[in-house]
């Protein structure tokens, strides 16, 4: 009886010797620098609304966060190095529309409703309605009964299919029931050219791409795709208030983890950008590239991701998009 209480003590003696040899070992959250995995190259909106995230998170954490570009598969590739790396604190993936449209792809190696945890959101990036100068609408409703009356006639350009810019029009198309021709282009530059020239006689464009040759008289801007005025061109009306209720198509940027991430962690991540959003130089530097500042939490950004799955699925099934 003896011989089996003292072994019963060792045993304890020696779990509570691993527990404070482990405790030793995990030094307090964070103890190195974190990494913001952005899935396209620098210099694009995603990366710029990347870097600014990580400025502010150094601040607030007082530890290096730095920005690691890794671009490919639109950004898939640095979506699944976060959903499968370590659950650790340390990477974080710099999200965009693109998460939210899986139905574009025939397979991908992560699950987004499953994979990921939602940080915060950082901004939406609304896209301008821009025509060529010689095309007689003013507005949205002018555009529209255009269209109607010659269906199959009018050409707007894109930066590729499945793009958001083709997204944003295919719904304005779902959403009206009239007939345009879609001819995607490799890239935001050219699809504004082509539509600057005339070769194309209307677009959906991020309006940080198209804000100088708006300004030049270009390119008219009939309206902008998010639910609220962008504050780069508080001028023009949104196509929800043009007419086509409850119409929305921004781009959008926010931060996720891997699922496994300790709550508390999402949860210090998630407070310390909401607050970051409400400073001044934060509003300024995304106000800059045409984002417009929203801070959502944990909570507000699954929900509103996981709105937009069915939302861009049935756009995409009814625009017949080939899943890439």
């Amino acid at each position: 009886m003896m011989h089996i209480q003292h072994t019963a003590a060792t045993v304890a003696l020696v779990l509570l010797a691993s527990s404070i040899t482990a405790g030793a070992q995990a030094p307090p959250w964070p103890s190195r620098p974190l990494r913001i995995v952005s899935g396209f190259a620098p210099g694009g909106a995603t990366d710029i609304a990347a870097r600014a995230a990580a400025q502010k998170l150094t601040e607030s954490l007082g530890q290096s966060v730095l920005v690691e570009n890794r671009p490919g598969a639109a950004g898939n590739v640095a979506a699944d190095m976060v959903a499968r790396g370590a659950a650790d604190g340390y990477s974080i993936y710099l999200a965009n529309a693109t998460l939210a449209t899986p139905s574009l792809f025939s397979r991908l190696p992560f699950d987004i409703r499953k994979d990921f945890a939602f940080v915060s959101l950082i901004g939406m990036g609304p896209s301008a309605l821009v025509v060529h100068p010689s095309l007689p609408a003013r507005n949205v409703r002018e555009l529209i009964a255009l269209a109607r009356a010659h269906p199959g006639k009018l050409n707007y350009a894109s930066g590729g299919t499945g793009n958001i810019t083709h997204l944003a029009m295919a719904l304005l198309v779902s959403m009206t029931g009239v007939d345009m021709v879609h001819v995607p282009y490799k890239g935001g530059a050219p699809s504004t050219i082509a539509t600057v020239s005339g070769e194309a006689q209307l677009m959906f464009s991020s309006i940080a791409s198209t804000l100088s040759q708006i300004q030049q008289g270009r390119l008219r801007a009939l309206a902008v795709s998010s639910l609220k005025r962008s504050a780069t061109l508080p001028n023009v009306a949104t196509v929800h208030e043009a007419g086509v209720a409850g119409y929305e198509a921004s781009s959008w940027y926010g931060l996720v983890m891997a699922a496994t991430t300790p709550a508390p962690i999402v949860s210090r991540l998630s407070g310390d950008m909401v607050k970051a959003l409400a400073t001044a130089d934060m509003k300024n530097r995304l106000s800059a590239q045409g984002i417009d500042p929203v801070a959502g939490g944990s909570d507000a950004f699954r929900q509103y991701v996981m709105a937009e799955i069915p939302k861009w699925a049935k756009v995409i099934r009814e625009a017949k998009i080939p899943a890439q």
